[in-house]
């Protein structure tokens, strides 16, 4: 290479103008393996004899330079086609033949239509209540996304039930023990237009939300058994017209109260009644129809209120309403009506209606407190038929309704490490058609029990409060410390006698035990240490 180096080096030539140096590199371009080949054979050590027929190529080449250059001093006969070999040893190659032709190449888009946005992606929304904070999958592909859930939580409650057994919560179940509330293992499957999805529920859930379902005790074939390991569970297809209308048939949740089912994605671990004393799953059919990026329209055909058949011989319908104008606003509405709800009361309709805005007002990534939010939810029902009615009381019957709201107010510290929420509600729900029953004797909703009854009328109301800290080192886990007070105009939270007669429970659930009388109290404290992961 050195001796190439030389050889150019001593060259006593002029310098060639810019027009003959641009047609010297378009000849060596011609000629690349030649050029390669020889300056190969250098670097491998050449001989003498090489070195000088390496050299007279070197002056052949320049040769055809000359004469190139000679030639294109001729004037332009109006032809394309100038030969590029003075010697006419070569094809004759059009100058132009070396810059791709429009016809060579694919025709291009002539005012391309631009792709439609996916729904609610223009912004993150990762900072809402109700919705996973992670920002990308731990792993993905083509078909499958996985997903895993734990929750696992120790509750000190200072009303110290004996039993150890928690009341009138859906989330939180026994005190002063380390329990797996849920362990959830499944994911999102999608191809070719077709989707499903499976969420497990496996830990304390598996038992306690089945015990609040009714309708299982219609008919055969143990539908709370059948189902009591799924939180998630259904088949769908997509279908691209506007931004994008789902379609799936299963079991998928509600939405209605505003918080989800899962901890990891609320703000607080023991939500208000608003969202706790009200659905969190629908067994049915539902149509997802993305109208534009920012607003859905979720049609809904269940077989009831939370509930995996129906109550009586009518199902229920329902909806959803999202519109999320801008990155910081989320405004939701969901609906259900028609349904007859009441297990052996046919014609009693159940109608409620869930209504919650969330507004992130703060947002400042550099500073110690980097984001602030809140919620606020109003949730208003009745029942009507069968010996009841939504307004007042008369003879043709009791009232039977259900008021309530909650509100919730966020801070983030230090780039998202770390976050405080305060937040309460109240509600009032004469007839207490919605009052989870407490598990007094192992009651069940089926069974019901004369220690705390739900007649038509009777009085049910109740406030709470709770201030909770998270610490979130990743964005797969959240280490959560809450205080939660609760408070009711009844008799309503488990006491330090407990709930549960001496030696265990006796006769059938929720039966009447002779000398037993559970310790039911107004209001109860509890603090929760929960860790929450999900990939």
């Amino acid at each position: 290479m050195q001796t190439l180096i030389c050889l150019s080096s001593n060259r006593s030539e002029p310098k060639r103008p810019a027009g003959r140096l641009a047609t010297a590199l378009l000849v060596f371009s011609l000629s690349p393996l030649f050029v390669f080949t020889q300056v190969a054979t250098a670097q491998q050590g050449a001989s003498s004899d090489e070195l000088s027929q390496l050299r007279q190529q070197i002056r052949a080449i320049e040769a055809r330079i000359d004469a190139i250059e000679k030639q294109s001093q001729v004037p332009d006969q109006g032809g394309p086609s100038a030969d590029l070999s003075a010697s006419g040893t070569a094809a004759a190659v059009p100058v132009q033949a070396l810059v791709p032709s429009q016809d060579n190449l694919a025709p291009p888009l002539l005012n391309p239509k631009p792709a439609k946005p996916d729904p609610f992606a223009f912004a993150d929304w990762t900072w809402l209540t109700g919705n996973p904070r992670t920002k990308e999958a731990a792993f993905d592909s083509k078909f499958f996304t996985p997903e895993i859930r734990a929750d696992v939580d120790y509750v000190v409650d200072f009303n110290h039930p004996k039993d150890d057994t928690i009341g009138g919560s859906s989330e939180v179940f026994r005190s002063s023990e380390v329990q797996l509330t849920q362990l959830g293992v499944g994911g999102d499957f999608h191809f070719d237009n077709v989707r499903a999805r499976l969420m497990t529920q496996f830990g304390l859930y598996s038992q306690t939300q089945p015990r609040n379902d009714a309708s299982p005790a219609r008919g055969q074939w143990n539908l709370d058994g059948a189902y009591r390991y799924l939180s998630e569970a259904y088949g769908g297809y997509h279908f691209s017209v506007l931004h994008g209308i789902n379609v799936d048939a299963g079991i998928f949740m509600s939405y209605i109260g505003l918080f989800s089912y899962y901890n990891f994605d609320n703000w607080a671990y023991q939500p208000s009644y608003v969202s706790s004393n009200t659905p969190w799953f629908f067994n049915g059919v539902r149509a997802q129809i993305f109208v534009t990026d920012k607003l859905k329209i979720e049609p809904w055909f269940i077989n009831g209120w939370q509930s995996y058949g129906r109550f009586n011989s009518r199902p229920g319908l329902g909806g959803q309403i999202l519109w999320r104008p801008n990155g910081s606003i989320s405004i939701v509405s969901n609906n259900y009506g028609v349904g007859a709800d009441t297990l052996g009361v046919p014609n009693r309709t159940r109608l409620h209606t869930d209504n919650s805005i969330q507004v992130k007002y703060y947002e400042r990534p550099d500073h110690f407190i980097d984001r602030m939010a809140f919620t606020l939810t109003g949730d208003a029902g009745c029942e009507t038929g069968g010996g009841v009615k939504c307004l007042g009381n008369g003879r043709t019957g009791l009232k039977q309704s259900f008021l309530g709201f909650m509100a919730y107010n966020r801070f983030w510290f230090k780039k998202d490490l770390y976050a405080f929420t305060l937040g309460g509600g109240k509600i009032n729900n004469p007839g207490r058609y919605l009052v989870l029953l407490p598990p007094i004797n192992g009651a069940t909703a089926a069974s019901g029990t004369p220690y705390f009854t739900q007649n038509p009328g009777d009085p049910y109301k109740a406030w709470d409060t709770s201030a909770t800290f998270d610490y979130m080192p990743s964005q797969y886990i959240t280490f959560r410390y809450e205080y939660n007070y609760r408070a009711a105009n009844v008799p309503y939270f488990s006491g330090r006698g407990g709930i549960t007669p001496p030696g265990g429970n006796a006769g059938a659930p929720g039966a009447q035990v002779t000398g037993f009388t559970p310790d039911l109290r107004k209001d109860e404290s509890r603090i929760n240490f929960a860790m929450l992961v999900k990939f």
